[in-house]
Parts: structure tokens; C-alpha cells; sequence
């Protein structure tokens, strides 16, 4: 049995949420998480200031995009010494849309039912009236068919409160730079036969900021475009 604790860090990559960063950062269980890095995605307002005076650490990556600001916090990671390697990475957007506090929830099927990685499903969850557009319900039901018929895993829901064993995330080979991040690491993850589950997670609507997916209708459709074409992509590897 292991006798010390896991060894977590979370990942919010972040643009312009000066507003919202504080409470996230304030609602994650301290005492569940090593650090907690803020992937600063090229913000204009005080993001990165805000995030420091609640103790994260900052990575900057000045080129747009969620998966670019994911992938700087990994670089970031992979930098440390082999002693300081993390052992289960947690990804949760700045947005406070999703619940924090329900990190726990997250990495448990991590640490106590030998799963790799954990998706916190909206879908089997609670989710609040108005909390996403019908067009991205659709691509968030569609995505998720398109990788069971065509990889054979069930997932419900793309969210982004997840968490990860670390060394499987280095193996999948995470290269998507926008918003096709989260469905390249379900895909891969398939393909590679990750032992993955989901748990039920609350969401909520954006109180604070501006949504950069469905705050319009072409970004929504634009994000759609990019996860159905991800999913096509590694369908053509497979």
C-alpha cells in the first residue's frame, strides 16, 4: 500500500480572467495540490498579477490558444528536476465555471482505483440552465458518439476539469495548439488503451468575464469546426 501522498499539480491555462482567477484559485483544496500553474495565454488585463498574489506560479505563452497555454504548463513541468517530477496533473480552465472544490472527486478514480485519466463529465452532472449554448451541447454529444464509433471508448461530456497520471500524458504526445485540445487527449488516449473513466461534475454559467467560445456564434461554430476535425485527424493515424 503507499505509504505517501500523490504528488498533484494543476494546470489553468488562462486569457484575460482577472475577474474569475480568484475564485478559482481560492476554491482549490490547497491541501490536495503541489502547485497550482497558471498558463497566462497572452492576457491584456492583470491575469497573471492577480494569479501570483494568490500564490500560483505564471508560465507565459504569448501565442493564442488553449492548447498553447496547455502546452507551455506541461513545458513547464517537464523542466522541473527528476526529484520535483509531478505525478497527476489536474487541468481546469480560469472561467469558474466548474466547481474547484471538486478536485477531490477528480483524482480519485486516479488514486484509488488505479484509473490513468479522469474526466469530469457535465453531462452526468449538474449542470446550470444556460451554462452552454445548444450548439455546443450538440458538438459535446456529437464528439464524444464520433469516438466511441470510431475508437471504441464511451465518454459523455469534453470537459475540461480533468486529471491525468503524468507519465501517460507524456506519452500521448499532446500537440494540439487551440481548442482541439481536449478531444486530441480522449482520441489519444483510446487509442493508446488508457484505463479512463468519468465521475459527475457540476457546471455552472460564466458569472464574471467573457466567454471565448460561446460568448458568439462563429467562435462556437469555429471550436466545433476544430474538435470534429481533430477527431478526423487521428482517425486518419489510427
Amino acid at each position: 500500500m503507499r505509504s505517501r501522498p500523490w504528488v498533484i499539480d494543476v494546470l489553468i491555462p488562462a486569457w484575460n480572467e482577472e475577474a474569475s482567477l480568484p475564485s478559482v484559485l481560492q476554491d482549490i483544496p490547497k491541501d490536495w495540490v503541489r502547485n497550482i500553474v497558471v498558463c497566462d495565454n497572452g492576457s491584456t488585463d492583470r491575469t497573471a498579477e492577480v494569479a501570483r498574489a494568490h500564490g500560483a506560479i505564471v508560465v507565459t505563452q504569448n501565442e493564442r490558444g488553449y492548447g498553447n497555454a496547455c502546452l507551455a504548463g506541461i513545458s513547464y513541468l517537464k523542466s522541473l528536476s527528476a526529484f520535483e517530477q509531478t505525478e497527476i496533473v489536474v487541468f481546469l480552465d480560469g472561467d469558474y465555471s466548474d466547481f474547484p472544490e471538486e478536485l477531490p472527486q477528480i483524482v480519485g478514480p486516479i488514486i484509488h482505483n488505479n484509473m490513468d485519466m479522469v474526466i469530469g463529465s457535465r453531462r452526468l452532472g449538474n449542470m446550470e440552465p444556460g451554462a452552454m449554448t445548444i450548439p455546443q451541447r450538440f458538438g459535446n454529444w456529437l464528439a464524444p458518439f464520433l469516438i466511441r464509433l470510431f475508437f471504441g471508448y464511451k465518454f459523455s461530456d469534453l470537459g475540461p476539469f480533468r486529471a491525468i497520471r503524468w507519465d501517460k500524458l507524456l506519452a500521448l504526445e499532446m500537440g494540439d495548439r487551440n481548442f482541439g485540445w481536449t478531444v486530441e487527449m480522449q482520441v489519444k488516449a483510446a487509442k493508446q488503451k488508457l484505463a479512463c473513466t468519468e465521475v459527475p461534475v457540476r457546471y455552472r454559467k460564466r458569472a464574471l468575464g467573457k466567454s471565448k467560445v460561446s460568448g458568439t456564434v462563429k467562435g462556437a461554430f469555429k471550436a466545433g469546426v476544430i474538435i470534429l476535425a481533430t477527431i478526423f485527424k487521428e482517425l486518419m493515424r489510427k
